[in-house]
Order: structure tokens, then sequence, then C-alpha cells
């Protein structure tokens, strides 16, 4: 039987129940939250006794868990699953897993009559049952009905997929209700797990060997302690004091919800990250009003203001939204003089689309495709041209980075600087450190997206 440690931590290396000899494929969209939840997924699936394979024509059981952000995700869904229904002659399942799943319920049996799972993200940690129902011939068994539970946290066995680098899910849902996002009727309110169980998981994952870990939520610091005793900017800093944790991310936070104390955490724990993502969508304050956001530009520069007098050097990225229906040119133009005035190291930008349920779909969408196109265009030049310049502020430094890969094409390391930037590094042909090792890199090079540099040895 695996100890407790392998089965929170490490997945499963053996089966607590015989192996069925049944396999599963499973692929994953969307967000971090959604790669966090297909670890558990597959945790939970091998300890039944499945086997993990790599395409689909291995599988008995092939499962989507999917993403309903983006433009057209559901038809998107629906597409990949006609691709595949061909295989349902040889005696597949297939199942629908996540917000799309939730989404759109039970309404995926009637478009997609080969699906015999629908599950959002809650009732993960009901599989065991589900499968069991699967295995008894039920073409439709579902997982839909329990959005507010907190045991959504607890599902009982993740597997890992990166012995160095974790997640830990502190919150599930929003209650902000932006007029764009479909997020609160898919994930469900905002519950917190506790501290003493965030910190237990964080103590768990040192020991077995992990020294990256990434804070998760919707709203991640909108975090609220069931049991009163952390703030999330004590939880952050907590944390960042386990013995064996090198470096604490956490993603993603909400302006409303951000504070400066946030900001004193990372400016006084040497382990947590100097990086924060802090998603603006607008730069127009009136915008902002319409997609109801909480929040207007200046209370949003307030924020940003107290990561630039900070005396760690804050990496700061952001998410815009353009084309929002309303938004005129000089809101537009709003927009680009926040990309200015804040200098971002990144932008991850998006046109407009409507998504089901949101109050946004009820607002003329009368901006063009054509106009949404030329604005996005807009904003990733005008973004490439900051980029460009601060990456340059990296020139000659000494960064600590974080080895993750091999470009054997390159003869070059690929690793992670504390503020998030990918580093491309050679070292001496005598000396190649490990996955997961910690080096130091003299920065030689700057890109618009990356670093480039040489590890210095002794």
């Amino acid at each position: 039987m695996p100890s407790t440690l392998q089965r929170d931590i490490l997945g499963i290396s053996v089966p607590e129940k015989p192996n069925t000899g049944k396999k599963f494929y499973l692929e994953t969209f969307g967000c971090q939250m959604n790669a966090h939840d297909s670890e558990k997924v597959i945790g939970t699936l091998v300890h039944e006794g499945y086997a993990q394979v790599d395409t689909v024509e291995e599988a008995d059981l092939v499962l989507y868990n999917t993403c309903s952000i983006r433009d057209k995700a559901e038809q998107k869904v629906f597409n990949r699953l006609n691709d595949y229904k061909k295989f349902q002659k040889q005696g597949k399942k297939f199942g629908v897993l996540g917000c799309v799943a939730q989404q759109e319920g039970e309404k995926i049996f009637e478009r997609a009559p080969y699906v015999s799972l629908v599950a959002g993200s809650a009732s993960y940690r009901n599989l065991p049952q589900m499968l069991v129902q699967l295995e008894a011939g039920n073409s439709r068994v579902t997982g839909l009905d329990d959005r507010q539970t907190s045991e959504t946290f607890d599902t009982e066995f993740t597997a890992r997929t990166n012995k160095h680098r974790g997640y830990i899910t502190i919150i599930e849902g929003c209650d902000k209700f932006c007029a764009y996002c479909v997020v609160p009727f898919t994930r469900g309110k905002e519950r917190s797990r506790t501290s003493e169980s965030v910190l237990a998981e964080a103590r768990r994952m040192a020991e077995a060997g992990f020294t990256d870990v990434q804070l998760l939520g919707q709203n991640v610091n909108s975090y609220k302690d069931p049991s009163g005793e952390m703030s999330f900017a004590e939880l952050l800093a907590a944390v960042g004091k386990v013995p064996g944790i090198r470096r604490v991310r956490f993603t993603t936070s909400h302006p409303r919800d951000f504070t400066p104390e946030i900001v004193t955490a990372i400016e006084t724990v040497p382990t947590l990250c100097d990086h924060v993502h802090l998603p603006v969508q607008s730069g127009s304050s009136r915008v902002l009003k319409l997609m109801s956001r909480e929040y207007t530009r200046e209370k949003y520069l307030e924020c940003i203001a107290w990561m630039k007098a900070s005396k760690r050097r804050i990496s700061i990225t952001t998410d815009i939204i353009v084309g929002f229906p309303g938004e005129t040119e000089d809101d537009f133009q709003h927009t680009l003089s926040l990309l200015t005035e804040v200098q971002y190291d990144a932008v991850f930008a998006f046109k407009y689309s409507p998504r089901p349920n949101t109050p946004a779909i009820t607002m003329e969408d009368s901006i063009t495709e054509e106009e949404k196109s030329s604005r996005l265009t807009r904003v990733l030049d005008h973004q490439r041209e900051i980029q460009r310049a601060n990456y340059q502020h990296h020139l000659g430094e000494i960064a600590q980075v974080m080895v993750e890969g091999r470009n054997e094409a390159r003869g070059q390391l690929l690793g992670r600087h504390s503020q998030n930037k990918t580093v491309n590094f050679t070292t001496n042909a005598l000396i190649q450190p490990a996955i997961g090792s910690y080096v130091d890199v003299r920065i030689t090079k700057a890109l618009p997206n990356s670093l480039v540099g040489e590890m210095i040895t002794v």
C-alpha cells in the first residue's frame, strides 16, 4: 500500500486496487487550474487501476478536460469529439470534464450521443463511483451538481506531472461576476481552504523534493481563511518559509483585493518570486465599469505604485481585452497609454467574444471583427516595443535560474528566472546541471520574450 506521501503528492506508483488492464487518454485545455485538476483526475484513475496512455487509439476511456473562457470553446470541444467518434465502434468511452462540462451539462449527451461521462471540476472526488457506473454500462454518467462544496480541494490522489514544481489550489470559484466572464457559472462561488491544510500540503511537497510551488485560484488573492488564522499575504509568507521550498508563485490576482501587504511579503520573504500577474482588462475607467470590474484606472494604478515602490524590482504582467461592447477609440487609447505608463513585462491580449450566461452577452456588440483584430494588433505591437526595452535591463545581471529542460538542437539549457522569464543558456560541456536544480546565469542577450545567458561555473 502506498504511503500517504505517495498518495497525496507523487501520484500512485503502486495502485491500491489491482490493475484493471483498462487504459485512459486525457487531454487538457486551458489554464493552470485545469492542468492541476487533470493531475487530480490522473491520480484518481491510476489509483482505480487504470493506466495512462499517450494516444486515443490505445485508450479504453478518452477524457477531455475543458476550458470555457475563450471564444467558441464549447464548439472546439465538440469538433474534437467529432473527430474521434469513429472510435466508438471499438468500444471506447468518452468523457467531457471541466468548465464546458459544467456549462453545457446534459446537452452534451444530445449533441454528442457517444459521450458517456460529463463532470464538472467539483465532482472529481466522486470519479471512482462514476467509473463504476461507466463499467456497469451506464451511458449517461454525470457529476454536475455540487459547485459550492469545499470538498473539491480534497481529491485524495494527485499525480504530480512535474517532479520539482507543483500547484496548490487555495481558493476555488469566483464572486466577482465580471460582465464578460463565465467562471462564476462554471466554477461556482468562492470557497477557500484552511491555511492549515495549505501549509500541510506545502510541507508534504517539500518533503517529497518539490522546490517550486504555485498557489492557485481564479482570484487567488481573494483568499479568506475559513479558520480566520491568516490573510492571503500572511499565507504567502508562511508557505515561503516552509523548509525546502525555494520559490513560491501565485496566480491569478484581482486588483480589487490586491493590498500593500502582498508587496511587503514579496519584499521581505526571499523565496516569494518577484512577479505579479495583475489583470487590468482595460485602461479606461468607463469600460472597466461596463465590465463590472469593481475598480477604476486610478485604483489599479495605485496597486502598480505599491509594486513600483518596492525595494525588489517586481515584474508585472497583465491581461487585456480589446473590443468590449461600447469600447470607443478614445477608450482604446486609454489602454495603450496604460501600457506605456505601467511598462509591463508581458501582456496577454484577447479580442472580446460573448460567453454563455454572462451579462455582456445582452450588450450590443457593434465593434466589427476587423476593428477588434486591428486593436489587438496595435496592443501587441505597442507591448512588443516596451518588452524589448524592458528585457534589456537584465543585460549583465547574474540571475538564479531553475533548470527545466534542454534544447539539444541549440546546445542550450532552458530555465526560468524568478520573474517568470524564460532563460536559455549555455554551460561548460563537462558540467550538465540536473533538471530541477538551480544555477547562476549571467545574462548576455535580451530578446523580446526571453533572455540568453551563460552559466557561471566555479
